[in-house]
């Protein structure tokens, strides 16, 4: 099932996307939060035959929702994104975290903070969303609602000054999410990753390139952890970004950002 939440008429609805319509459940789920959906932990039961419905392009999507905590980064997951960038924590797992109010829908624009930064880069990354709580997790596939995408935006320059990454990670606008959340059964893995800057192809690879795969990954985190339902895992880049091009290539106000995963569709945005 293709998950999203959208505005009409002011109002923020749940939707059920199906080819290029979107059918309204929120009065069928008694809620317009696709989080409080997830939290529940169990499957809704929904009648699409029943929902009203509009054409995707009509409603304007956003977000699928805001976390109530922090977006859990995984770093240097892919082996060529290692090599173009410094070699620090190379071979180690590199968690770090992004804050929730840094999170932004699709279309919505990403804030160039020139005043705080001359570096700003892009990440094109794979979203895990957490869809049952638990501790020292085993049975992955039980605890993933599904898949999204996520542009973990980065101040370069930030991140260097500070010993962990949260700041120039976690300005407003930093973390694009969407535009949609798939669940596990309409995916075929591995899943294709591709950035584009103004229509310039940047980063190209597979999820069968992840140094930790997804079920390591959640192994790991929930290790004396609880992980709840509705926790995003962003579980790191491809090759490609920017600061590893040879010189650097750094977003500028006016430069377009799209980030393309395999059955999850395009997350764009304008740098502003």
């Amino acid at each position: 099932m293709k998950w999203c939440s959208y505005e009409i008429e002011g109002e923020t609805r749940v939707g059920v996307v199906e080819a290029d319509q979107v059918y309204d459940v929120s009065d069928q789920l008694h809620t317009n939060s696709l989080l409080e959906v997830i939290a529940r932990e169990f499957k809704p039961d929904i009648d699409l035959d029943v929902a009203s419905v509009r054409a995707l392009e009509d409603v304007k999507l956003q977000a699928p929702y805001r976390p109530l905590k922090n977006v859990i980064c995984i770093g240097k997951n892919y082996e060529e994104h290692v090599k173009e960038m410094d070699t620090a924590g190379a071979g180690k797992l590199v968690i770090f975290t992004k804050a929730p109010t840094s999170v932004v829908g699709p279309d919505a624009i990403v804030e160039r903070h020139a005043a705080l930064t001359d570096q700003l880069d892009y990440e094109g990354e794979l979203a895990v969303i957490i869809g049952k709580s638990g501790r020292d997790i085993q049975d992955v596939e039980d605890h993933i609602f599904g898949y999204a995408i996520i542009n973990d935006i980065t101040a370069r320059d930030v991140q260097k000054q500070h010993v962990q990454f949260f700041r120039g990670k976690s300005f407003d606008t930093f973390c694009p999410f969407g535009p949609f959340i798939v669940t596990p059964e309409e995916l075929e893995f591995p899943l294709s990753i591709r950035t584009d800057v103004n229509g310039e192809n940047r980063q190209l690879g597979s999820t069968d390139d992840m140094i930790r795969p997804i079920d390591e990954l959640i192994r790991t985190l929930s290790a004396g952890m609880t992980l709840e339902a509705g926790d995003i895992i962003a579980t790191g880049t491809p090759a490609g970004v920017g600061h590893g091009m040879k010189p650097p290539v750094y977003l500028q106000s006016g430069d377009r950002v799209e980030v393309t995963i395999s059955g999850l569709g395009t997350l764009r945005n304008d740098i502003v």
